[in-house]
């Protein structure tokens, strides 16, 4: 096969890997107030006030694709962002912010082969986002002590096909402690991450992170005084805060409300034990 023989078929390959197949989950956007995440099934029909949108009708189209509803609204078939996807799934619990998620990450040593351990799986939205961050050959080992959260989370992460590796857990960490030692990380989102604390500290390689989050202080006070009883260094404590900048014609501001107080952050370093 020639050079150029190889190159028309990547271009096809890639060209192919772009079009929207059945079971695929769609970004559809009208406008700012008109978002959906739908999964692109025949017969489909999306319903706004903007016209209806049939589905099949963008199956085997390319990503960006640009439609009309029955009444002539331009409509846009995204990819959907991990933020989408976390934002729009079923959600039975409150999830961790993305403005949040990037700075937990940044306080661990975490990448493409870390094993980490969940705790407080919820509705599954950062156990998305961990498995994207230690694909393709680590591990999200997710604990949640809720059945009815554990269910959901797992029909949330099926939809959206997920190859990276995930094994669920239906057990009370605080009482029973983890499956897994040596992990390169532990997030912490239960209301009470001090009871936790301790056996994080045999899960983890020494050295290694541990980072919670809650939305009291009064959590963060006795969260801190556990890690440091537990032999835990350099303790920190932040929040983050969001606010958008709006950029008109008229004129360029913030906007008057923002993503303000969600939670308050701790990480920490476990020492050599």
């Amino acid at each position: 096969m020639s050079i150029d023989q190889r190159n028309f078929f990547s271009i096809l390959k890639l060209m192919s890997e772009n079009l929207i197949k059945p079971g695929d989950l769609i970004f559809i956007y009208l406008d700012e107030k008109r978002q959906f995440l739908i999964q692109a099934m025949p017969k489909l029909k999306l319903s706004t006030d903007f016209g209806d949108i049939k589905i099949e009708e963008v199956i085997n189209k390319e990503f960006g694709y640009i439609g009309k509803t029955h009444l002539g609204k331009n409509f846009y078939c995204l990819k959907p962002t991990t933020a989408d996807l976390m934002f729009k799934i079923k959600r039975k619990t409150s999830i961790v912010y993305p403005k949040d998620l990037g700075y937990l990450i940044f306080e661990t040593s975490i990448g493409p082969g870390s094993n980490v351990i969940e705790v407080g799986t919820g509705s599954g939205a950062l156990t998305l986002f961990l498995s994207k961050i230690v694909a393709p050959n680590g591990v999200v080992y997710s604990y949640e002590r809720n059945e009815e959260f554990l269910e959901n989370a797992k029909k949330n992460l099926e939809k959206i096909s997920n190859k990276s590796k995930i094994e669920f857990s239906l057990r009370d960490v605080a009482n029973d402690g983890f499956l897994q030692k040596n992990v390169d990380a532990v997030f912490i989102d239960v209301p009470e991450p001090w009871d936790i604390v301790p056996k994080a500290f045999v899960a983890l390689k020494n050295g290694y992170h541990l980072v919670s989050w809650s939305p009291n202080i009064e959590q963060v006070k006795k969260t801190a005084e556990t890690l440091q009883s537990c032999n835990f260094i350099r303790i920190r404590v932040c929040e983050i805060l969001q606010r958008e900048i709006l950029v008109r014609e008229r004129g360029v501001r913030p906007r008057e409300r923002g993503i303000t107080h969600t939670a308050y952050l701790v990480s920490a370093t476990k020492s050599v034990s």
